[in-house]
């Protein structure tokens, strides 16, 4: 999107595609880290004590998003 077309949008629509994007990279972090334990499960990586930790990891971060900005679809 470009400078201009951002600034074009309301306040509100800026919220609402800044929770989105937040949301979207909150999510993809705690899914790399559910693949990556899945991966030391099955001795496809080096287990050194992380995938328990990944796991907390991954539960940390959507309870936190989850907390912090609210269901899907409620900007």
């Amino acid at each position: 999107m470009p400078h201009a077309d951002w600034i074009a949008l309301t306040d509100d629509q800026q919220l609402a595609l800044a929770r989105e994007a937040l949301r979207r990279a909150a999510e993809t972090l705690a899914e790399h880290a559910e693949i990556l334990a899945t991966e030391m499960d099955g001795g496809m990586l080096a287990d050194r004590g992380g995938p328990d930790s990944l796991r907390l990891f991954a539960a940390v971060i959507r309870a936190t998003n989850r907390d912090a900005f609210g269901p899907i679809g409620q900007a």
